[in-house]
Formats: structure tokens, C-alpha cells, sequence
């Protein structure tokens, strides 16, 4: 004679090693099964091996059952709810292909069958709907432009161009040769040597006098006084030599 109770209850212990904490025992009242026999409750999520299981997914299955007296000679309480998400359409298409299969597997322990049936049946339906839901998601995160910086204006421009080119030209110096630099300062002469070329206008030569005797006095001029502007040193000339002219 079977023992229906034992088997019963080796079965929840099965279910419970398995699916740990997506199985558990419910009140009959939140069953939805007309029994006062414990009732079980098993949590479903679409499988995917492509789906982050820390996404929380959109939709979730509850599949509920209570075992008969005479189980598994006779067919299981079944019931399906949605937790999230799903049709009322969707459950009473489920229960009837669980009702169905249930019926094809008397005689044997058959909640487990039952439940993989279900899965199969919850990825199949809304599987690919999550995984498009997630790519899609992904790709909204990727078009948002997050904007970095300062707006770029054309005074910012015209303020960096300048910052750049001072840069560019300290660079090159750096990079000009020691020679080159002693060979421009030894072109430079002094406010002597500028007087004494005849480079000034109505400049004459210091050293060259004039028909009068009195105009060989010699004017002294100071190197340091002329060289660096050639404007103040033409200026000084011209200020020092009506004096010398009028030494007679």
C-alpha cells in the first residue's frame, strides 16, 4: 500500500534543497486553492544566461500547489499569480497547460516537472522582452552626453590662442642655439659708434673738426646715454650742438 503522506513530504524536502529560498510554505487563504492542506508557493523569473541577475526583472510568476490525499495517483491543487507584471490572460493560459501536464504524470512526484515546465513557458513568453528592455536601457545610459568643461566661446578662444603662442614662442627660445643669441648681441653698437657711422641724419663725424679752431674741441658723449633708443640720442645730438657752434 503507498504511502502518500511520506512521499509527500519527501518531495517538499526535495523542493526546499533545490530551490532554497524561491520555495516556500504560504497561508491558504493567499493560496487561492480551496483546501486547509499546507500550501506551497514557488517563485519564477524569466531565464536568461545573457541577463544581469542583479536587474530586477519586470515580470514574476508565482506558482502555488497543495497536494491532494491520494498524490501522486491523483493530479496536485494548482495555481498560478502574478507577482509582477503579467497577464490574467498569460495565468489562464499557464494553468491550463500545468493542469494538463499534470494529468500526463500521475504516479510519479511530479512538482518539480511541473515547475520547469512553467520556467521554460515564462522565458519563452517574456524572456526576449526583458532582454530588449535591458539593451535598450543600456543604450539610453550610452547616448546621455554628459557635458565637461567650460562652452567654448570665441573670447575663450582668442584667450587661449594668445596663451598658446607665448607658449610656442618660449619654447623656440629655448631651443635657440647659445650662438645665435651672443651674435645678436654683438651686433648691437654703441650710442657712439651709431654717431660716429654717420647713420643719424645731418650727423657728421666727432673727430673730423670744422674751419675754425675753435671747432676741434671735441664732444664728449656718454656710450651709455645712447644705447638703447636711437630717438632720445638724435635728440641729445641735436640739443648739444648749437653749444659747440657757439664756443667762437
Amino acid at each position: 500500500m503507498t504511502d502518500y503522506a511520506q512521499e509527500q513530504a519527501m518531495e517538499i524536502e526535495a523542493l526546499e534543497a533545490i530551490l532554497m529560498d524561491d520555495f516556500k510554505e504560504i497561508h491558504s487563504g493567499e493560496s487561492g486553492l480551496n483546501t486547509s492542506k499546507p500550501c506551497f508557493q514557488i517563485t519564477l523569473s524569466p531565464q536568461d544566461d545573457e541577463l544581469d541577475e542583479s536587474i530586477t526583472t519586470p515580470v514574476q510568476l508565482g506558482l502555488v500547489f497543495s497536494h491532494t490525499e491520494k498524490y501522486p495517483d491523483e493530479p496536485p491543487l494548482l495555481n498560478v499569480k502574478s507577482i509582477r507584471g503579467i497577464q490574467v490572460n498569460d495565468l489562464r493560459i499557464l494553468k491550463e497547460k500545468l493542469e494538463q501536464e499534470a494529468s500526463e504524470n500521475l504516479g510519479m512526484a511530479m512538482i518539480y516537472t511541473l515547475f520547469t515546465s512553467a520556467q521554460e513557458w515564462l522565458s519563452e513568453s517574456f524572456g526576449e522582452d526583458v532582454n530588449a528592455e535591458n539593451v535598450e536601457e543600456e543604450v539610453a545610459k550610452d547616448d546621455v552626453i554628459i557635458p565637461h568643461g567650460e562652452p567654448v566661446t570665441v573670447d575663450t578662444f582668442m584667450a587661449w590662442r594668445e596663451r598658446f603662442e607665448a607658449e610656442l614662442a618660449l619654447e623656440r627660445a629655448k631651443l635657440m642655439p647659445e650662438s645665435a643669441l651672443s651674435a645678436a648681441k654683438e651686433k648691437k653698437i654703441s650710442g657712439r659708434q651709431w654717431f660716429e657711422s654717420g647713420r643719424a641724419k645731418g650727423a657728421v663725424p666727432i673727430n673730423e673738426g670744422s674751419d675754425d679752431e675753435e671747432d676741434d674741441e671735441e664732444v664728449d658723449f656718454d656710450d651709455d646715454d645712447f644705447e638703447d633708443d636711437e630717438e632720445d640720442m638724435l635728440e641729445h645730438y641735436l640739443a648739444e650742438k648749437p653749444d659747440s657752434s657757439h664756443a667762437t
